[in-house]
């Protein structure tokens, strides 16, 4: 039953997520609180490898959590239920879009899904800043559509997190001879300042 679900639960984020793959963290975060296969801390920690490994950080968030569930099939499955939507759209709009490309419904609706997805976009940069430079967590209410804001405990902020991203903001774009550097640089950079001062554990 755990690889059905799995390949459901990522066959609907495969759909719905439009906008790519941070798109698809609302639809992560939404799995972890009804499935209690990962905590909020751990889809962080998700999120940190998938955009620190080559290819699609929504394919790699999946396999990345279908193996967390499930192991190495559940990293099959999990994968897979999240491109399949996207092959069968492909497909679909392939065959059909030439013939309806001026059809002013159809350009309405790619309109339309501009601000969705640049809402999912936003709403998953906003949980990830707080959950990273800050303590405050957005807490599923269980009436409502909004989550409540709830202070994790100690400070406010995580003072070595923003300190660390300060100084890549300054680094990536004030100083000539290191903002040409390849973005990896510095994500192996801040991985190994996290081991040495364990940031992660702040």
């Amino acid at each position: 039953m755990i690889y059905l679900q799995l390949f459901w639960e990522f066959f609907k984020t495969g759909l719905f997520a439009v906008g790519g793959g941070m798109a698809t963290l609302p639809f992560l975060q939404a799995i972890g609180e009804s499935t209690g296969w990962y905590t909020y801390t751990d889809l962080m920690n998700m999120l940190a490898v998938s955009e620190s490994t080559p290819g699609p950080i929504g394919i790699n968030m999946a396999t990345y959590v279908g193996f967390t569930a499930a192991g190495v099939p559940g990293a099959v499955v999990a994968t897979v239920g999240e491109v399949t939507p996207s092959i069968i759209v492909i497909l679909i709009v392939a065959a059909v879009l030439h013939s309806f490309r001026d059809n002013k419904y159809v350009n309405r609706a790619f309109y339309g899904l501009r601000p969705a997805s640049t809402g999912l976009i936003g709403a998953a940069c906003v949980s990830v800043i707080l959950e990273v430079l800050t303590s405050v967590q957005l807490v599923a209410q269980q009436s409502g559509l909004v989550k409540a804001p709830v202070l994790g405990g100690g400070s406010l902020f995580n003072v070595p997190g923003l300190l660390l991203a300060a100084v890549l903001l300054v680094l990536t774009n004030y100083v000539p001879k290191v903002k040409g550097l390849h973005p990896i640089v510095f994500i192996g950079l801040s991985a190994v300042v996290g081991v040495v001062f364990g940031f992660a554990g702040a």
